[in-house]
């Protein structure tokens, strides 16, 4: 007889349970809502939430909550009319250091969410919102770092007291100059030794001897690689400014950054907060233009030469020099804290990778005593974010103290953290998706899933009976499977995911249909019921996993090597065949087996038309 342990029958229901928990929360739909988020370092608590509550009940705003959810606050509503207005008094009332964002909300029971089982997130296509794809001025990012390496060549050669006669650029390569060879000697020692990344000549010029520091290109392509990740770390931390949940920010290509924010419906707004190519810049002051203290002469006159004039954070002239010591990439941390030893009063603790640590200490060992600037430069606008004293030698962890306030403290740090971008970019495309256009999306996938799954239901009930209802029980239990999957992973549903699920079900089904003429064949070979049921699912196991082990290598090579709309096909496909060869192999046989496995003697199965019959001496009879 073809029974099941209990164990296997455990782990079925057990699955089962399970993913119809996880599965649920799809089917409750959404409402409208509205998200709040901070900006740097204004917080979202319980204070906000009475805040937003009381305006709310001011407005005559009516909702159904607000919940304070980590470090956002969320209202549902139940008319988007209602969600227009509350968004627009919303962000009237807190000003710009929050950000009241459209959202949309799961209705499914709180008890559910308390066990994480959350619906799935809903693609670009499928709720709609705007897509950027953003290409980085690579060049820039290598001129960048040739004027890096420049200057830190005249540091280095001034701190080891090595004498030249001039350092230049050439394209990419920059030149040092010498008079001496004894000197240029130990110039390209000192230089060797500092900078390993870099392919160092030795030529004579006419009676000068010059030395061309030039990028290896492995160098180069790692220098590439950095500036890339740089700015996708930067985009990341901007897109919070919109309150969007699970935006995509992702490489695309060698130079080109794809992102993704479904649910946006302001891409105006969108485009100003990712467009922005702010950087931050460590400049020393030049105080020997200050007169009383004070540079605001300078306001109404230019910049003295080898200076740039800046605005300060309190609307004060600040004057600087044009040589950059350390930028914004070269900050690995920055926390903001009180130095104890000064009266508690704010400062930032800034920590600096190798590069930007040397660079700090062969500037700050000269300028003792003088100040140095902290300037953010975004859309072209320069800001001095604080400018104070260097009050000793700095390495690659120093303190920035003279901040007014805490606030103004947790600020710059912030700022610091967030980084800058590596290398300036532009949007070379953008494209934006209406809320309805994605409603219409969902309607016709759904749709095609359901007459799909109908068609399949028709011809394996006409085609296998009992066995084909079977088979059918098991692809629900597959599809059930899959979406629960899917939720637990938080995974996001596109239109190529849709068009995955679709080809699940056929390749599922088609695992079934393999069991099925195998237990023909048993049959029509005159080997009796139960034997045949056996046989069946054992001997065709191997050309299900074999078949499935082949679609899941193309499955994971679409994963690996692919980007955007097919790595979501690539997320579904291959977690649609582990689900597909559990639910035909072991679901299956386990409903088989509860309508066969009990009798000790089975007169025939119905499996299409070909019965078994014990009166034709163990030879099939045609139905």
């Amino acid at each position: 007889m073809n029974k099941y342990p209990a164990w296997k029958y455990a782990v079925i229901i057990v699955s089962l349970v399970v993913a119809f928990f996880y599965t649920v929360p799809n089917f409750f739909g959404e409402s409208p809502a509205v998200q709040i988020s901070g900006l740097r370092t204004n917080k979202v608590d319980e204070g906000l939430q009475t805040r937003v509550t009381e305006l709310l009940k001011t407005q005559n705003l009516a909702h159904e909550g607000v919940r304070l959810e980590g470090e956002t606050l969320r209202i549902k509503f139940t008319d988007p009319n209602v969600q227009f207005k509350a968004k627009d008094a919303i962000q009237n009332a807190l000003g710009e250091g929050y950000v009241a964002a459209l959202f949309s909300m799961s209705n499914s029971p709180a008890w559910l969410a308390k066990i994480n089982a959350l619906p799935m997130y809903l693609g670009l296509d499928l709720r709609g919102g705007v897509h950027f794809l953003m290409q980085v001025d690579m060049k820039a990012a290598i001129d960048k770092a040739v004027d890096r390496y420049a200057n830190e060549s005249r540091a280095l050669l001034r701190d080891k007291k090595i004498f030249y006669s001039g350092i230049t650029r050439d394209g990419n390569n920059v030149l040092v100059r010498f008079k001496e060879r004894a000197e240029a000697d130990k110039g390209l020692k000192a230089l060797t030794d500092q900078y390993p990344d870099l392919n160092i000549r030795d030529a004579n010029v006419g009676e000068e001897i010059v030395l061309t520091l030039t990028k290896k290109p492995e160098t180069l392509v790692k220098l590439q690689e950095a500036a890339l990740q740089q700015n996708i770390t930067a985009l990341r931390k901007r897109v919070n400014e919109l309150g969007v949940s699970e935006p995509i920010v992702q490489q695309q290509g060698l130079d080109r950054i794809l992102i993704q924010l479904a649910g946006v419906t302001d891409p105006t707004r969108a485009k100003d907060v990712i467009g922005r190519t702010a950087t931050l810049e460590f400049r020393m002051v030049a105080e020997e233009h200050m007169s009383a203290g004070s540079f605001e002469r300078f306001r109404s006159e230019p910049a003295p030469f080898g200076t740039d004039k800046m605005i300060g954070a309190s609307g004060e002239i600040v004057l600087v020099r044009k040589q950059v010591i350390v930028t914004g990439d070269k900050v690995t941390d920055a926390q903001p804290g009180f130095d104890t030893q000064q009266g508690n009063r704010p400062k930032v603790d800034v920590r600096l990778d190798g590069a930007g640590g040397r660079a700090m200490t062969l500037t700050s060992r000269e300028n003792v005593g003088k100040r140095m600037a902290v300037i953010l430069i975004e859309k072209g606008k320069p800001e001095v974010l604080s400018w104070p004293t260097i009050q000793s030698e700095l390495g690659a962890t120093f303190q920035i103290t003279g901040i007014p306030t805490a606030l103004e403290a947790k600020n710059l740090a912030l700022l610091m953290r967030a980084g800058a971008l590596a290398a300036p970019m532009e949007i070379i495309e953008e494209r934006s998706i209406g809320p309805s256009l994605g409603a219409e999306n969902i309607e016709k996938g759904k749709n095609s899933l359901l007459l799909g799954f109908a068609l399949i239901t028709v011809f394996m009930v006409a085609y296998y009976s009992l066995f084909g209802v079977i088979s059918v029980l098991a692809l629900a239990a597959n599809l059930l499977f899959l979406v629960a999957l899917l939720s637990m992973l938080q995974a996001t549903l596109t239109l190529p995911g849709i068009a995955a699920i679709a080809l699940t079900l056929g390749m599922a089904i088609d695992a079934n249909v393999l069991i099925n003429e195998r237990i023909r064949e048993e049959l029509r070979s005159g080997m009796s019921p139960q034997m045949a049921i056996q046989a069946g699912y054992d001997r065709a196991l191997d050309t299900i996993i074999d078949s499935n082990i082949t679609t899941l290598i193309a499955g994971l090579a679409l994963l690996i090597w692919g980007s955007g709309p097919v790595r979501g096909f690539a997320v579904v496909h291959c977690l649609g065949i582990l689900t597909s060869i559990f639910s035909a192999v072991m679901v299956s046989r386990g409903i088989v087996n509860l309508v066969y496995g009990g009798r000790k003697k089975v007169a025939s199965l119905s499996i299409g038309n070909v019965k078994w019959d014990q009166s034709a001496n163990a030879k099939p009879a045609k139905a």
